[in-house]
């Protein structure tokens, strides 16, 4: 990895000065400082120099904090900590020297300034390279701070827990964590920067094994801490727009942590990973876990994503099969097992090969005709043991549980409430579309009203194709689509598609379309197949034409004032 050009690469990777100062002990901070002989530990970064390395710790999290600690002090390295860390060692046994014991100066400001102070931000930030700055350190009886341990008190995942007012989230905000890691970060080329528990293990590998810390991974570890900062300011930012309602700020970050690497994207040649956000509190996808087959791939999260969404939508239970993102078979019923039946028959030969999503946990009924039939993966709120035992003996079949929606209280906020739509240089930002319309809503515009039957597949079809790529049209009868068509760029065209697809059972069906018909002829087409009811946004220019063609069938139409295109 080449250092950056403005790093010259004799201060990444020249020689450490040899440094014959001695740390001040406790009550000799501020005065001058003597030589000592030198320590025989090499340094940890840039060098094989040999004088005493000292390090900083203050960490939130203290998952391994007590092992990586006692292995630093078998190789010699003089360790301070804040005083919560400290206390946390003190338990296990652990012995350090207080950060007061290097500022001389005790926690101030209920204790938020600890290590602001020229003793730890000099002994952070002076170059190595630099005479001159370790000059002034010596002067000062400062001396070098080489390994900074430090994680910022989460913020998101409390937030997150309710509406947390402004004194309280001000009081959360880890000031000190995040200038620590960002000035250690900036020094990378003499300064290791730990900023999390899984770093421990590399650090401590390099100082065995080399007596440093490689150049390599400084940077990396750089990097990683000022990735940190950035996303803890960012969700902190996303926390203040939502107090001041502002939805599209001037700047928008967006924080992702990585669930995991992916074997490749879209195709075999593109690289992959998944990434989780930071600020979204509700069951979805991206919180699910995986209960049997291995990971999936691009395309399968892809669809996983889409059947989980689309089978939550709805309040009764419901199965949906998809394919390309697309539904090809939904249905509800008041049985799983028939609301999968159901959606099986709008297109059995489209669901071979699909995802299958519910929104109630999968029972062994249902399991066992899901299983009958080859599928990817299956996605639900949970798998009874009899479910799990009819699928886990189905060969390469993945199953996805996706934990319960989160106590009362918790928020999304920031980036959760946005969908983004990737373009060259840029993206392009809107809120999420979300389907509320109840029946007092629908304008009819025709002379016959739509009958009870009629008006619940209305609704069930008006869920569903929003769910479905532009230009989208859905058939459906008795809760359950028989025909659909999608992704075509003419509306007649996916009229005609939904149509074959459905057959027969297109007579007596009802047909909801994502936008207006800009003519007739879609209403045409679908009278003649039996189609006896149209859910459609209506504002074309030529409605009274569509309404008229719908009178003159005896169709009933009515219009919702909304469309729901999906690109």
């Amino acid at each position: 990895m080449d250092a950056p050009e403005r790093w010259s690469p004799e201060y990444a990777t020249g020689p450490r000065y040899t440094r014959r100062l001695t740390v001040p002990t406790r009550g000799q901070l501020g005065s001058p400082v003597s030589s000592t002989p030198d320590r025989s530990v090499p340094g940890p970064n840039a060098g094989g120099g040999t004088a005493q390395v000292r390090a900083l710790l203050s960490v939130a999290n203290r998952d391994g904090i007590s092992a990586f600690a006692r292995e630093l002090q078998q190789l010699d390295v003089e360790l301070f900590a804040t005083d919560g860390t400290r206390d946390h060692l003190a338990s296990d046994g652990i012995t350090v020297a207080s950060v007061s014991d290097l500022t001389s100066v005790p926690p101030l400001v209920g204790g938020q300034v600890r290590t602001f102070h020229p003793a730890v931000y000099a002994g952070i930030l002076a170059r190595r390279d630099r005479e001159e700055q370790l000059s002034e350190l010596a002067e000062q009886g400062l001396g070098p701070i080489d390994l900074v341990v430090v994680n910022v008190k989460p913020f998101a995942p409390e937030v997150g827990r309710g509406h947390i007012g402004i004194d309280e989230a001000i009081e959360m905000i880890d000031v000190a964590g995040a200038a620590l890691l960002g000035a250690a970060a900036r020094n990378a080329a003499g300064v290791t920067a730990a900023c999390d528990p899984s770093h421990y293990p590399t650090v401590l590998s390099e100082l065995r094994a080399m007596g440093q810390v490689s150049v390599e991974t400084r940077y990396r570890l750089a990097a990683d801490a000022f990735g940190v900062v950035a996303a803890y300011y960012a969700e902190i930012a996303a926390y203040l727009n939502q107090l001041s309602g502002t939805a599209y700020p001037q700047r928008l970050a967006m924080v992702l942590e990585k669930v995991s690497d992916l074997g490749y994207g879209e195709n075999p040649h593109q690289r992959a990973a998944f990434y989780r956000e930071t600020t979204h509190r509700t069951g979805s996808m991206a919180d699910a876990s995986q209960v049997h087959g291995s990971r999936p791939t691009f395309n399968n999260l892809l669809d996983l994503d889409a059947a989980y969404r689309i089978a939550s939508d709805y309040t009764a239970p419901t199965v949906v099969i998809t394919k390309h993102t697309d539904p090809v078979g939904l249905a509800s019923d008041e049985e799983l097992v028939e609301a999968y039946r159901h959606a099986l028959e709008t297109d059995p030969v489209a669901s071979f090969g699909g995802i299958v999503g519910v929104n109630r946990e999968l029972d062994g009924a249902t399991a066992r005709e899901i299983a009958a039939n080859s599928y990817e993966a299956v996605i639900a709120p949970g798998f009874s043991q009899a479910a799990l035992g009819l699928l886990r003996a189905k060969p390469g079949l993945e199953l996805l549980e996706v934990p319960a929606p989160p106590t009362e209280g918790m928020r999304d906020y920031g980036i959760a409430n946005l969908n983004f739509k990737r373009v060259g240089g840029g993206l392009l930002v809107e809120a999420i579309d979300v389907v509320n319309l109840d029946r007092s809503q629908l304008q009819v515009v025709t002379r016959r009203h739509p009958t009870l039957g009629e008006l619940t597949d209305l609704l069930f079809a008006w869920r569903a194709v929003s769910h479905v790529r532009s230009n989208a049209i859905v058939l459906a009868r008795n809760g359950a689509t028989v025909g659909i068509g999608a992704a075509q760029a003419s509306r007649n065209v996916s009229v005609d598609i939904a149509l074959r697809r459905a057959g027969d059972r297109a007579r007596l069906a009802v047909m909801a379309s994502d936008a207006y018909f800009p003519f007739p002829d879609g209403i045409q087409i679908a009278a003649n197949a039996g189609v006896t009811a149209i859910i459609q946004p209506g504002g074309s220019i030529r409605d009274e034409m569509a309404i008229e063609v719908a009178d003159r069938h005896h169709l009933a139409m009515v219009f919702t004032g909304r469309r729901h295109f999906r690109h």
